[in-house]
């Protein structure tokens, strides 16, 4: 399944839901997602730390502050949390 906005298909569309609905179905406090991904951004936290540079839910793509490292995060809709840190090695 694709959507298409201006021409262009979005291939990670259909995953991008399912992972969505996941994370906001089962949403946690900071406690239990500490538990199951380590460290936690709230939404000031994640701008101290980083430079968000896109966004399709459940993900940004973020650039470190401290090292400029680009990669990704995901994220629960409410409460609003940023987890799972994936640099990106393409880099």
């Amino acid at each position: 399944m694709f959507s298409e906005v201006d021409g262009y298909a979005d291939e990670t569309e259909a995953y991008r839901r399912q992972r969505q609905a996941e994370l906001n179905s089962a949403a946690a406090d900071r406690l239990h997602l500490e538990e199951q991904y380590g460290q936690i951004w709230s939404t000031q936290e994640l701008s101290d730390d980083f430079v968000v540079i896109g966004f399709g839910a459940p993900f940004v793509v973020v650039k470190r502050k401290s090292d400029g490292k680009i990669g990704s995060l995901e994220f629960q809709s409410s409460p609003r949390f940023y987890f799972s840190f994936v640099p990106d090695e393409r880099e």
